[in-house]
């Protein structure tokens, strides 16, 4: 069973094998920045990408063209948009120490990655960023080493930000060192950071949960949670889904709801998350939530 709530309108897949994607309004337009995994390690490659190098891109929606493709052989980004700059985080690769920033003004031309941390004892993943009041925050995603990451990796970490170039880590700020978590998402409203994350297990399934905290330190969980579950609802396809992958989606596994993100537009929250079987059969989607802001809905699972 399904457990999203209602309010949450699922609209369909629009693509495979794409996991670490967001949603960010850039010059009036709706685009979905997406990370487009090469054949690496064994790991499941994009269908379209043959080669070993992975990469981002720009999905505009309204059309679902693409910009030019950047950030060869970085992995897991995120985009924030930053008044007139784009601004992606990435790590070099899944489970090394550094993270790396670029950015553009054009989304043609991008700067040449600048590392923005390093620790050679971690082994990172996945970011988010958001604004909190004259400072940017970055959730950082670690599962090494164990004695900082405790015996449930992944675990979140932060770093703030005054200018968006320079990142210190935030003493004593972290989030799941008893539980499992994964593909978070960050964001800051009134007083209250929220996170969402991946909660689960594969015997149990996986679904998007939502804690806050006012300091980063001391967790407060959703009474209300899941934020997001999976279903047959999934499986729909969007209009613009390839037709040459349509049997995948049909034979596929479902018991995955990750890797949510959102942005506001026109009115709407407009989200894309990942399903699948968390182990490599996953697929790009779509939901809406009318009328909502993102502050309504963090605010509405507390």
């Amino acid at each position: 069973m399904d457990r999203t709530p209602d309010f949450i309108q699922k609209l369909g897949s629009i693509d495979c094998d794409i996991v670490e994607a967001n949603p960010v309004v850039w010059q009036g337009e709706l685009l979905i920045f997406e990370y487009i995994r090469g054949l690496q390690k064994g790991r499941q490659r994009c269908y379209f990408n043959n080669s070993e190098v992975s990469y981002f891109r720009f999905r505009r929606v309204s059309d679902n063209t693409f910009s030019l493709p950047f950030g060869f052989g970085l992995h897991m980004g995120n985009a924030y948009v930053a008044g007139d700059r784009m601004v992606v985080t990435a790590v070099e690769d899944w489970g090394k120490s550094r993270f790396y920033q670029l950015e553009s003004k054009d989304l043609v031309r991008w700067t040449t990655p600048r590392m923005i941390l390093d620790d050679p004892r971690q082994a990172g993943f996945n970011t988010s960023v958001c604004k909190a009041g004259d400072k940017y925050v970055m959730v950082y995603e670690l599962s090494q080493p164990v004695e900082k990451v405790g015996k449930h990796p992944f675990t979140m970490f932060f770093a703030e930000s005054h200018d968006l170039v320079t990142f210190r880590v935030i003493d004593g700020a972290v989030f799941g060192l008893d539980h499992y978590t994964g593909g978070p998402m960050v964001r800051f409203f009134d007083g209250y950071y929220y996170i969402f994350y991946l909660n689960g297990s594969y015997e149990e399934g996986f679904e998007t949960f939502v804690a806050r905290s006012a300091d980063l330190k001391n967790w407060e969980y959703s009474k209300k949670n899941p934020v997001l579950g999976y279903g047959e609802k999934d499986y729909q396809l969007h209009e613009v889904f390839p037709a040459s992958e349509v049997d995948r989606v049909k034979a596929a596994n479902n018991i995955n709801a990750s890797d949510l993100d959102m942005c506001e537009y026109n009115g709407n929250l407009e989200l894309v998350y990942s399903w699948g079987n968390q182990k490599g059969v996953e697929f790009l989607a779509r939901a809406v939530v009318p009328g909502m802001t993102e502050a309504e809905f963090c605010k509405s699972f507390f």
